[in-house]
């Protein structure tokens, strides 16, 4: 007799465990069938489904389910991404509740605790997956951290290490002072902030004149290299190659014409601090300016790097700048510049400030050594493969914002300065000399080769982005760098359905 009221709870899970424990949505290699394949874009392990899994998992069910009832081999690879950032924010929130913190426990006890986290709560998106009736092949499913996955990525690291694809430079990245790392563009969020625009008069010298530029950030005037105006700029020819007296630290800074200034923006001269600004950066580089930092990696004024080139009025007021927070000497700066009559105006102004998307702080673009891989040298072939029809958007009009990001791609930063993650495969000889490789004894072997005996190494303290391993995916869940007969018969894979943003 069938109940008055539908309950699909009280059948739901044990018919599902039925069709999962009797394979039937399992691929079988052996099988005769053409094979058709979707790779799950791993979610992260810390993760719950929201509306945006859930159609995306829908549209992969329904081809899936489709292409298997027409007696295609179909593959629909589950697994989970181990989330870099978001799994070790709650871990360490754990840690702080218990009084504690990973820098006292060290690295060895914190990562055995993020891997008992990832055993107890780790699995909540597959389960509910399950829930939903999605229907990839369970046998199958991986963990970016898995060891085959793991010795993917120390393998591809190499690969492209040796290729020149992948090089350790200093450039400015996006850096999250609460975490105390670097992160990628799409962990960062703009928002848009009432703030000002504070305008301040710098002394030329030698002369009786001011050249008056405009900032939201008066605090990072202390790592000022240079002020810039356009080429074309009249009002400002004849003081190209002066130099102005920087407020506070009484540096000496040159004036130079370059065409980031925008002479209809505000005075139209701007200040260049290369080691704090993207812009200023690129300005930098093009006319070989110093880039001193003078925020640290929690965001605090440092002095360290531009101490020796101070002269300043007031040596006690620049002393008490060092190893504030920057919002506190933002402050303190105003006051002073106020109170000497170096601060012309101030504008209310209405701007988007980039913050860090977990962390909620506000980013600092910050100059470090880093690991980039060169993602322009990777994103032709890429671009080639949808310009010649290989691979194809639908909607088509998708291919203009692909070839508008691919065309336009920056060096990527693939380190991470933090303790979850695939470890960085380097090590360093007390000289500085560094040695990639895929295992610790191979790098020894390289370090023995040069020096001719045995030296000292220590391994990177960093590991890679998240979504370096992710992008390995479609190939190191089927066994690669092995050649195996499921990478043969799965990759690549048929469809891809994932969010326009990725």
């Amino acid at each position: 007799m069938l109940d008055k009221t539908f309950d699909p709870a009280a059948f739901e899970t044990r018919l599902y465990e039925i069709w999962e424990n009797a394979g039937a949505f399992a691929a079988d290699p052996s099988r005769a069938a053409a094979p058709f394949t979707i790779m799950i874009p791993p979610p992260n392990v810390t993760g719950s489904l929201h509306v945006g899994h859930a159609l995306t998992m829908t549209l992969q069910d329904a081809l899936i389910r489709y292409h298997r009832m027409s007696g295609r081999d179909a593959l629909w690879q589950p697994g989970t991404d181990h989330a870099g950032i978001a799994t070790q924010l709650m871990v360490e929130r754990e840690l702080q509740r218990e009084g504690t913190s990973r820098q006292e426990i060290g690295r060895d006890a914190f990562l055995e605790r993020v891997w008992s986290w990832k055993a107890e709560q780790g699995g909540n998106i597959t389960r509910q997956l399950r829930r939903l009736g999605a229907s990839p092949d369970w046998s199958r499913e991986r963990f970016t951290m898995d060891e085959g996955l793991s010795q993917a990525v120390r393998t591809i690291f190499v690969r492209l290490f040796n290729d020149g694809l992948i090089y350790r430079a200093k450039r400015l990245v996006n850096w999250d002072p609460v975490f105390r790392s670097a992160i990628s563009d799409l962990e960062v969020e703009m928002r848009e902030v009432k703030g000002n625009l504070w305008h301040l008069r710098y002394p030329i010298e030698g002369t009786a004149r001011t050249i008056t530029v405009a900032t939201t950030r008066p605090e990072t005037m202390l790592g000022d290299t240079a002020v810039a105006v356009h080429p074309t700029d009249e009002r400002y020819a004849d003081l190209v190659g002066r130099t102005v007296i920087l407020p506070i630290t009484g540096r000496r800074v040159p004036i130079v014409a370059d065409e980031h200034s925008d002479p209809e923006k505000g005075s139209g001269a701007v200040k260049i601090t290369p080691a704090h600004d993207f812009n200023d950066f690129g300005v930098g580089q093009r006319h070989g300016l110093a880039m001193p930092s003078v925020l640290d990696r929690e965001a605090r004024i440092t002095l360290a790097e531009i101490r020796a080139e101070c002269a300043p009025q007031d040596a006690a007021f620049l002393d008490s700048l060092d190893g504030l927070d920057r919002f506190e000497a933002r402050r303190r700066i105003v006051a002073h510049l106020e109170e000497t009559g170096a601060l012309e105006t101030i504008e209310p102004h209405v701007h988007a400030v980039p913050h860090a998307d977990r962390s909620n702080a506000v980013i600092e673009p910050l100059l470090t050594e880093q690991w980039f891989c060169n993602a322009e040298a990777l994103a032709g072939p890429a671009i080639a493969a949808v310009e010649d029809g290989r691979v194809q958007f639908v909607p088509k009009s998708w291919e203009n914002t692909y070839f508008a990001w691919m065309r336009n791609i920056e060096p990527w930063c693939i380190s991470r300065q933090l303790w979850w993650g695939h470890r960085i495969p380097a090590w360093y000889a007390p000289d500085g000399s560094v040695f990639v490789a895929e295992t610790e004894a191979q790098a020894r072997a390289q370090a023995e080769a040069r020096f001719g005996a045995a030296v000292a190494l220590r391994q990177d303290e960093d590991v890679l982005d998240t979504w370096f391993s992710s992008a390995l995916w479609p190939f190191s869940t089927l066994g690669w760098p092995e050649t195996t007969a499921e990478l043969a018969r799965y990759y690549p894979g048929d469809v891809l359905v994932t969010g326009f943003d990725i």
